[in-house]
């Protein structure tokens, strides 16, 4: 078989797939890695693979190329690797997805390369497909997709049936995006509303299924975290102030990024909805006033 059978051939594979070099110079990108990242092939090749292109992050939000690259090591030591990270897409959201990484050797068995596969995390994309098939205007927000405050409210007197028939606990954060009103004055309503959606994308990919996401309104996020307890909840908010710091939009060839305060409670079998948002609200401007871009839980429940 020729070379260009095994191109094409790869090129129509359902999963992404690019190759890199021994100087992490990327050479090659198959039409699936277009689909997935939204990154023609034109704009990567050449590129390297850690140049603001593709950026993983693991589950904590960290990024691996400051911990320690995955592809770096394969480069380095030719054992083939596999995780579940989270990519950076040109449109500025985070999409999940299982990687695999294996060494390119010569003739000679010399390591010259390494290949990356990816494919999509099924099981979460499958859910947002499936919620965007069922939206409407009624109970979701046109611009982002996620549930509206109608919705939010109906879920939550179900969480409360639940905390109060079967004590299963919850609780809520409360999100908002730090100066957007700076990007709607710096860069337009366009790029305002491209914020929003890659926010609510990143907000919607890296949440469980069962957690529920909404715009509560303007630039204001509300997330409902059933079956767990105060502790996690700080590292489940922990972790979105994370992935939304590294979720950004490339506008005239300049990083534009949003960073977030977030606030959050766990429910009290006598709380109302009202009470339990205004907490979640008050530790959300608790977080505004300590500086932004950080996480404020309610002192009580730590």
């Amino acid at each position: 078989m020729s070379p260009d059978f095994y191109e094409k051939l790869v090129d129509n594979l359902h999963d992404g797939v690019y190759y890199v070099d021994l100087k992490k110079n990327i050479t090659y990108w198959n039409q699936a890695a277009e689909r997935i990242t939204g990154y023609t092939r034109e704009q990567v090749l050449g590129s390297k693979c850690s140049d603001n292109i593709l950026r993983h992050i693991d589950e904590q939000g960290r990024e691996l190329c400051i911990i320690g690259c995955p592809l770096v090591q394969t480069l380095r030591d030719g054992k083939i690797r596999e995780l579940d990270v989270y990519l950076h897409h040109q449109e500025g959201y985070r999409v999940p997805v299982s990687v695999r990484i294996a060494p390119i050797t010569d003739e000679q068995g010399v390591i010259v390369g390494a290949v990356e596969l990816f494919l999509e995390n099924s099981s979460k994309l499958a859910l947002l497909k499936e919620l965007e098939s069922i939206k409407g205007e009624l109970f979701f927000d046109p611009l982002t997709h996620l549930g509206n405050r109608k919705l939010i409210r109906i879920e939550l007197e179900h969480k409360f049936e639940h905390l109060y028939s079967y004590s299963i606990p919850f609780g809520i954060l409360f999100i908002d995006l730090d100066d957007f009103k700076q990007i709607n004055d710096n860069y337009g309503h366009n790029i305002g509303d491209k914020i929003l959606i890659m926010a609510a994308k990143t907000l919607s990919n890296i949440l469980r299924n069962m957690d529920i996401v909404a715009r509560w309104g303007g630039d204001e996020f509300l997330v409902i975290i059933p079956n767990i307890d105060s502790k996690h909840l700080k590292i489940i908010a922990n972790r979105i102030s994370s992935f939304i710091k590294e979720s950004w939009l490339i506008i005239n060839d300049k990083k534009v990024g949003i960073t977030a305060s977030i606030g959050g409670t766990m429910a009290k079998k006598e709380d109302t909805i009202e009470s339990l948002i205004e907490r979640a609200d008050r530790e959300m401007y608790k977080s505004k006033m300590l500086g932004r871009n950080r996480v404020s839980l309610s002192e009580d429940q730590i």
